[in-house]
C-alpha cells in the first residue's frame, strides 16, 4: 500500500513538471505587455490661426429674391431636368444632420431630407437625386469644380466662402458650443485655457477657439469628419470638441460620457451652397425653401430628425435683396 503511495506521488510530480515544461523554453525571454496603438485619424493636422484678417460683407443671411412658377428652357433648372436628376454634395458622418443609417445603408437626417424637397420641386420626385458624400473642406471644390450642383452639408455662410460659391437664404442657425468628458473638469469657454481641441479642416470652428482671451491658447487638430473628432476624444488625444451644437448633440448622443457645455462662442447660419453665376437656381431654391417654410415642411422635417435637441424655434426668417 504504501509503495503504491509513493507511485502515484512520483507519477503526479512527474506530470506536473512535463506540464509546467510545456512551452517554457528558458532560452526564449519573455515579451513585454504591449501598450495599445491608438493613432491619430487619417490626414489629421494641426491647425494655425490665420494671418488674415476676417472679411467683412455685411448681413451673411441676405439673399436673392426667391421665384416661382415655370423657368425658361435656357435656365440652370431646365439643364438640370435634362439631366435627369439632381446631384447633392452631402454629408455622411454628422449624426442628425447627413449619417449612413447602419440598419439600411441608407443616407438620412436634416439635410438630407432637405435636398429631397429640392428635387420634389424641381422634378415632382424627390428621387431624383444623386447623393455625393463630400467632406468638410470639399464643400466649396465641388461647387467651383461643377461637380455637383449644389451642397446641402451643414454649410455656414462666410464671407470668404461668398468669394467663391453663392448661398441660398438661412434655413438653420446653430450655436458653437463645446464637447467634453463629464469627468474632464471643462464647462466653459476658460477651462479650454491651454488644452486640445479638435475641429474638421475647412470649418470656421477654430477661428473663434483662436479669438479667445486665454492665457495659454488651445492647441486645435484639424482632422477630416466629425466622428474623427469623436475618435479622437474617446482616445485622450484632445480634450474637447468645438463646433455647432447639433452637431455636437450628435456626437454625444454615441456616447453617454459625453455632454455639451459652456455658452454660444457664436452663431452660423446654415444655407446652400451654389455654384457662382447661377443666380436663377439660387432664386429657385429660395422660393423652395420659403414654400417649406409655409406649408409646415421644414417642422415636420426638425422634428423627425432633430426632434432630440427639444422643441425649435422655427426656420429662421428669410432676408432678401436683389
Amino acid at each position: 500500500m504504501r509503495r503504491t503511495r509513493l507511485l502515484r506521488s512520483l507519477v503526479v510530480l512527474a506530470t506536473t513538471a512535463l506540464l509546467a515544461g510545456c512551452g517554457a523554453d528558458a532560452a526564449v525571454p519573455r515579451s513585454a505587455p504591449v501598450a495599445p496603438v491608438r493613432p491619430l485619424p487619417p490626414d489629421s493636422q494641426t491647425i494655425k490661426p490665420s494671418a488674415t484678417p476676417a472679411a467683412q460683407c455685411g448681413d451673411l443671411t441676405t439673399s436673392l429674391t426667391p421665384s416661382s412658377g415655370a423657368f425658361a428652357p435656357d435656365s440652370t433648372m431646365a439643364r438640370i431636368k435634362a439631366k435627369g436628376r439632381l446631384t447633392v454634395g452631402v454629408d455622411q458622418n454628422t449624426y442628425l444632420f447627413g449619417f449612413r443609417d447602419p440598419s439600411t445603408g441608407q443616407l438620412e437626417g436634416f439635410d438630407i431630407d432637405l435636398a429631397r424637397e429640392i428635387a420634389r420641386d424641381l422634378f415632382g420626385d424627390p428621387n431624383r437625386i444623386e447623393l455625393r458624400s463630400v467632406s468638410t473642406a470639399e464643400r466649396v471644390p465641388v461647387l467651383t469644380d461643377n461637380r455637383v450642383d449644389m451642397v446641402v452639408r451643414t454649410f455656414s455662410v462666410t464671407c470668404e466662402r461668398r468669394r467663391d460659391i453663392a448661398f441660398s437664404s438661412a434655413y438653420f442657425t446653430a450655436a458653437q458650443r463645446i464637447l467634453a468628458a463629464k469627468t474632464s473638469g471643462i464647462r466653459s469657454a476658460a477651462d479650454l485655457d491651454g488644452k486640445r481641441v479638435c475641429v474638421t479642416v475647412g470649418a470656421d470652428s477654430a477661428d473663434r477657439l483662436f479669438a479667445l482671451n486665454l492665457a495659454h491658447p488651445p492647441t486645435v487638430l484639424g482632422v477630416t469628419n466629425w466622428t474623427d473628432c469623436l475618435v479622437a476624444l474617446q482616445q485622450g488625444q484632445v480634450d474637447a470638441v468645438s463646433t455647432d451644437e447639433p452637431i455636437l448633440a450628435g456626437l454625444a448622443a454615441q456616447d453617454a460620457n459625453l455632454q455639451v457645455v459652456g455658452g454660444p462662442l457664436g452663431y452660423e447660419y446654415y444655407a446652400v451652397g451654389l455654384p457662382h453665376g447661377q443666380d436663377d437656381m439660387v432664386r429657385f431654391v429660395n422660393g423652395v425653401l420659403d414654400r417649406i417654410r409655409a406649408d409646415g415642411t421644414w417642422q415636420r422635417l426638425y422634428n423627425a430628425s432633430l426632434g432630440s435637441l427639444g422643441p425649435s424655434t422655427g426656420p429662421p426668417a428669410a432676408h432678401y435683396s436683389g
